[in-house]
């Protein structure tokens, strides 16, 4: 559906304004174009149902080749109405319906006639189309009208044959046609009309322009002053500059070329040609200060004009100017003071910018106390453009760091967009490595915005580089808690740069080795495998021995098969939240060792040590905990399934974050009124939960033994809550009962597959028997993009990657990816996926499967079709 117009600049609840094109559709317009058909032709109607066509032609909306003829040969009709404006649409539509070689016979001499007609109107415009939609052949046929046309004294008769001449260059389907027109256009650029003239000499140096020797014998001839059009002044500037640049200065006089002629262009009476000049010689290669005076003296009187446009150019020319020469815009800093307060806020940014390449030491203060009052109000485009002035600025004048580097950080912390304040931290980082004085300050003011930092991209890369620079200062101390707030507080990639950031700190400073080492080891129990295995990887390389191998691991290399049993079971995490908020604490397990060596053997010990479980045999697989509060809530829980052969754990970590309450007797009603396949079969309570102390209350359910049973479940936390003296830390003898509504979650086909890999996925494949293989093919819909198909049926099979094979590259129309992993059963399975993506997005897969049980694969299967 079309959108309504509204102006740029009109306020959001002026927006709603009517549209004469509101909700038109392309149906609904094409029916109306049977108004073409009447015999009494109304000739408003008409170009109204013409006005809705092109709408929806320069919007995007596609016709059909039926109808696209269906509309061609209906408004072809439209020839026989006198009506000048319907005339106009006509053409119009005609020449965006682009029609084929068999229908542009059909309205060929339509158009010739009106080519040849008295209205000069018809004329101009039958030009224009015939040149659009003819071909090499009816191209020639006309050719002589063409001619005549472009010399004709009417300007818009002859401007219409020189514009499609150009078109007809720029397309190179009949180059050789054109340049045969020379001598016309050489005629017609001696047109007193100005617009003729302009057009004239575009295509003459379009027709010339792959010959330096013509192009140069052009420009000298038109320099003599048989140009009159300040348009076509303008076109000449630009072709008098291509030569000079294609020309060398002359040796013996140190003179340039046709230099004398752009001087005498900054006095013109037409200030488009006047800038047109000034401009041209500013941009010389090599340029002079005696060659840019005068064109810097020109700007400058454009600098106090009464016209925005006048100063907006003068402005970022003169800019442009001071990256190469900036001593000669000086002479211009008091006329662009007075800009910063221009009401157009593009003219204030390029002369602040200006100012500040161009300005000296003790200026430095007054500009940034000019630039603070408007930085507010600009895009965030002209932003980037200050602060990388700024940078230029503090490295010319070091002395300067303390201002400049207050000034970058206090805008780093307003609101803007990722490639503003990369701009800015990019800015603090280099001021930081190239002067010394500033590391300290600009570290901190690095730290203290990540605290807030919205962009992971950008939180990672300041990390690093705070490891690398941190060390190195005074007091390396000062910047560890930013760094580990990271690790409490933030998503699981910048939580894993902050551990490498620590580690760092640890290797090289040997006095916080040990305060690091037990800030890396609460990094052993975070929820994410990266923040894990990092934290044991950097433990183990400085030497801490709380995380040293064990026997089992150890063992020298045997003679016996792999046995896939003796995987261990992999857990995602440890019952952590993904992140946690200020104010909420983690609800980790209770009573486990400071360092288990796997997540998963640390729930099998909880587990096994809880009496009502020991008998439900090995446990298979633990769930990422998934989470059922909000953040900043009363009470934070979340749950973790521990599936088991014929049983399912649902162990609720809770944590009570209210300092003035304590809670007893804590359960979680659970309603599986959508899981028919398990039935409640015990409920474990927690006895007591006092404030900030994580504990567990366990629901165990009982299905099929070896089934995949799914479906979802809903939660309630209920309890005994006691009022607590914060003074005292006594609790009251009396409680009230009370509930607290959780999310729900579902137990899904994925919980029941272990991710494990194999080294060499053909080798596994071809190992398998092939009588289990099962393939099937399956269409996923449309996708914006192989990437997300991929992750999407990865995702829904729980199964480990293998050979990087995840990874799609971009723009990719087919991909194969290969996963293993553990049935539950201990059956292995391997997947191979093929996936196609069509020019409409759609999405087709194809799905083989191999595994230890057929039934398996055919398992799988099921999954993929009901996911």
């Amino acid at each position: 559906m079309a959108q309504p117009l509204v102006k740029k600049d009109d306020d959001r609840d002026e927006e709603a304004d009517y549209s004469p094109f509101l909700g038109i559709e392309k149906g609904a317009v094409l029916q109306e174009a049977r108004v073409f058909n009447d015999p009494q032709l109304d000739a408003r109607r008409c170009s109204q149902v013409i006005t809705k066509l092109l709408y929806l032609l320069n919007q995007g909306d596609s016709f059909t080749k039926v109808e696209a003829t269906e509309v061609f040969f209906a408004v072809t009709k439209l020839f026989q109405s006198r009506d000048n404006g319907l005339r106009r649409m006509v053409y119009l539509i005609i020449k965006d319906l682009s029609p084929s070689a068999d229908e542009v016979i059909i309205v060929t001499s339509s158009l010739m006639k009106d080519m040849n007609s008295r209205t000069d109107m018809y004329r101009a415009n039958a030009i224009r189309v015939l040149c659009r939609i003819t071909d090499g052949t009816l191209l020639t046929q006309i050719e002589r009208y063409l001619k005549q046309a472009i010399v004709d004294k009417n300007p818009v008769v002859a401007s219409a044959a020189l514009v499609s001449g150009i078109h007809l260059l720029q397309s190179q389907t009949t180059p050789e046609i054109v340049k045969r027109w020379s001598n016309e256009v050489q005629e017609a650029v001696q047109s007193r009309a100005a617009l003729v003239q302009f057009h004239a000499l575009a295509l003459l140096h379009q027709i010339r322009q792959n010959d330096r020797l013509a192009v140069s014998k052009l420009v000298t001839s038109l320099t003599k002053g048989t140009v009159r059009s300040p348009l076509a002044q303008c076109l000449l500037i630009r072709y008098t500059s291509q030569v000079i640049r294609e020309t060398a200065v002359n040796s013996q006089t140190g003179d340039r070329p046709f230099y004398d002629y752009l001087e005498s262009c900054l006095r013109h009476k037409a200030e488009m040609v006047i800038f047109e000049a000034a401009k041209a010689i500013t941009e010389l290669s090599n340029v002079t200060t005696r060659e840019l005076t005068p064109a810097i003296t020109v700007l400058q009187l454009f600098l106090s004009s009464s016209k925005p446009v006048l100063r907006f150019a003068a402005v970022r020319t003169l800019n442009k100017v001071a990256m190469t020469h900036p001593m000669a815009v000086t002479n211009c800093n008091i006329d662009m003071e007075s800009l910063i307060s221009d009401q157009n806020r593009s003219i204030a940014t390029l002369a602040i910018t200006t100012l500040l390449k161009t300005g000296n030491e003790s200026s430095v203060d007054r500009l940034m106390k000019q630039i603070t009052n408007f930085m507010s109000d600009i895009a965030d485009e002209f932003k980037i453009v200050v602060v990388e002035a700024i940078r230029s600025l503090c490295l010319k004048f070091p002395l300067k760091y303390r201002s400049l580097m207050n000034f970058l950080s206090n805008i780093l912390r307003e609101e803007g967009g990722f490639e503003y304040k990369k701009a800015i931290v990019d800015s603090i980082v280099i001021l930081i490595r190239d002067i010394p004085d500033a590391k300290e300050s600009g570290l901190l003011h690095l730290c203290e915005f990540i605290e807030d930092c919205e962009f992971t991209y950008l939180s990672t890369q300041i990390l690093h580089f705070i490891g690398n620079e941190g060390p190195k200062t005074s007091d390396p101390s000062k910047y560890i808690r930013y760094i580990y707030n990271r690790v409490i507080l933030e998503n699981a990639t910048v939580r894993a740069s902050a551990v490498s950031t620590l580690a760092k700190f640890g290797a090289l400073v040997d006095s916080l080795k040990p305060r690091i080492f037990i800030l890396l080891r609460r990094c052993l129990f975070d929820n994410d495998d990266e923040v894990r295995d990092r934290a044991t990887l950097y433990l183990n390389s400085l030497g801490d021995g709380s995380v040293a191998e064990t026997d089992k691991d150890e063992q020298n290399p045997t003679e016996e098969p792999f046995d896939i049993n003796s995987v261990p079971r992999e857990v995602k995490s440890l019952p952590l939240v993904e992140k946690k908020a200020p104010g909420k604490k983690p609800t980790a397990l209770g009573g486990l060792p400071p360092s288990p060596t796997s997540a998963s053997d640390a729930y099998e010990r909880l587990l096994s040590s809880i009496p009502e479980f020991a008998d439900f045999g090995k446990l298979f697989k633990s769930s990422v905990p998934v989470e059922l509060t909000e953040a900043e809530t009363e009470y934070a829980v979340n749950v973790v399934k521990h599936i088991f052969d014929h049983h399912v754990v649902f162990q609720y970590n809770c944590t009570n974050t209210i300092p003035e309450q304590l809670l007893e007797n804590v359960t979680v009603i659970v309603d599986a009124s959508e899981a028919d396949e398990f039935s409640e079969v015990g409920v474990k309570p927690l006895k007591s939960l006092p404030y900030d102390t994580p504990a567990q209350t366990f629901v165990v359910f009982e299905k099929a033994e070896g089934v995949p049973a799914v479906g979802k479940f809903s939660n309630t936390l209920r309890f005994t809550v006691k009022e607590v003296d914060t003074s005292t830390g006594e609790a009251e003898d009396d409680g009230v009962e009370d509930e607290y509504q959780l999310e729900d979650f579902e137990v899904v086909a994925a919980d029941y597959i272990l991710k494990v890999g194999v080294s060499n996925f053909r080798n596994a494949w071809e190992s398998m028997d092939p009588d289990t293989e099962h393939i099937d093919e399956y269409g996923l819909g449309p996708r914006e993009s192989l990437v997300e198909a991929v992750n999407a049926v990865i995702s829904l099979l729980g199964m480990q990657p293998c050979e990087g094979t995840e990874t799609v590259p971009s723009n990719s129309r087919s991909h194969t990816c290969l996963l293993s992993g553990v049935y539950i059963g201990n059956v292995k399975v391997l997947v191979r996926l093929s996936f196609g993506m069509d020019a409409a997005k759609e999405v087709a897969m194809k799905l083989a499967v191999r595994s230890d049980d057929v039934n398996v694969s055919e398992a799988i299967h099921e999954i993929v079709a009901s996911g």
